[in-house]
């Protein structure tokens, strides 16, 4: 996150700027803090007079306007209330968080960016200097802004112009440097997507043959709460040495990961209910596992079923690429769990029930209407397993045969 400040002497200028921005269509005011009223229920002379009377209390001081803008990497596309967050740390970190401000969100730039307005004079008259403000105050608040929320940081914008937005490529042992890849795809994907687990994490990473893996259990690097990746082979299985994850530019350590799994729950809780409403869609009539798949794709839509070596489904995943969110069908509700779907797909092999039906249910026409059924209304399915079972009782009969004579000529 790039943060910009400038000062002035003009707080109606600073205002008229972000307004004029917002009767074009080109901006929202998202938050007043410190303001009475919620921000659509401001008038212009409300914004402009809650700071004009601030600044009214120190008439030496000239110097009193402070327009802010922060400025976000290219598809950090955040959520309004994450957005509303940041400025109030940003703020608060400034040291203006006990002043009155003006938080715009801007929509007319190739980059996500927000406006700040606010004074730098306090209730009692006196002023916050201006001095170093940007160096020093600003910087640390920009910083652990960067850190709270998983942003771009500033010094990396610039490299990652030419990274954010290309589609990440599977990683091909042998074919490319192991540690760059992962490294690529790993900062992509935990920058992009919300999950709130190692294996949400691993639902998304799977696909470009990545892992994220503790060890197990009674292992010292769980035990120690490490974290290592590994490369994948198309069948899942691990390749190579592992890349440990202090190692690797970003530290995606559990640690790391573990500050974004609880950023992430609030991330993604409203994109639920749009999830949910395109699973209840598919959901209508009943399909079989693969076909529920196919047909949730379309939708950018990723379903990962968890199975165990008998076959049994004990977990379902779903990855939604649109909207970067990765949701346990259990943590959507009852109905979505891979308990509650089990009994609702339908079987992937049923060919021989549907064919048998298939054939009851045809009329054959023409020189084949002879074939559609015997004198008894029996199928052409039906016949030929007849057929089948009268053959196997002749040959059981012509074997029984074969041992009497045996036996009848043991007897001479």
């Amino acid at each position: 996150m790039v943060a910009k400040i400038k000062t002035g002497r003009s707080i109606i200028g600073a205002i008229n700027y972000n307004e004029h921005k917002v009767g074009l269509g080109k901006a929202e005011l998202i938050l007043a803090q410190g303001y009475l009223k919620d921000p659509l229920d401001l008038t212009f002379n409300n914004k402009l007079e809650r700071l004009t009377d601030l600044a009214k209390r120190n008439q030496l001081t000239l110097v009193n306007t402070l327009h802010v803008s922060l400025n976000f990497a290219v598809g950090e596309n955040l959520d309004k209330d994450i957005l509303q967050q940041i400025a109030d740390d940003y703020m608060q970190g400034l040291g203006f968080g006990n002043q009155p401000y003006l938080v715009y969100q801007h929509h007319d730039a190739g980059h996500p960016h927000l406006h700040i307005v606010t004074t730098n004079i306090k209730p009692d008259g006196k002023r916050i200097s201006f001095h170093l403000l940007a160096n020093k105050a600003s910087e640390s608040s920009r910083k652990q802004v960067e850190l709270t929320y998983n942003l771009v940081k500033a010094e990396d914008q610039g490299k990652q112009k030419n990274i954010i937005g290309k589609p990440l490529e599977q990683v091909n042992y042998g074919k490319s440097e192991v540690k760059r890849s992962i490294t690529n795809v790993v900062n992509e994907v935990v920058r992009a997507y919300k999950f709130t687990s190692i294996p949400e994490l691993n639902a998304v990473l799977n696909q470009y043959n990545i892992t994220a893996d503790r060890g197990s259990k009674d292992s010292r690097m769980y035990e120690k709460n490490g974290l290592v990746y590994w490369v994948l082979d198309e069948k899942g299985n691990k390749l190579g040495v592992p890349i440990k994850a202090s190692s690797i530019y970003g530290k995606p350590t559990l640690k790391t990961l573990e500050d974004r799994f609880r950023l992430n729950e609030v991330l993604r809780k409203p994109l639920k209910e749009e999830l949910k409403t395109i699973l209840d869609k598919a959901l209508l009539k009943p399909l079989s596992k693969s076909a529920f798949q196919k047909q949730l794709k379309t939708e950018g839509i990723q379903v990962i079923f968890r199975q165990n070596e008998e076959g049994r489904l004990y977990g379902i995943t779903f990855v939604d690429h649109k909207s970067k969110a990765v949701f346990n069908g259990s943590d959507l509700g009852k109905m979505y769990s891979a308990a509650s779907l089990t009994g609702w797909f339908k079987p992937e092999n049923d060919t021989l029930k549907n064919l048998n039906k298939d054939f009851k249910s045809q009329k054959f026409t023409d020189n084949f209407s002879g074939f559609a059924s015997d004198n008894n209304g029996d199928s052409l399915l039906d016949m030929l397993f007849k057929e089948e079972q009268q053959d196997m009782a002749a040959i059981g009969r012509l074997k029984q045969n074969t041992r009497k004579k045996k036996r009848k000529g043991h007897s001479l």
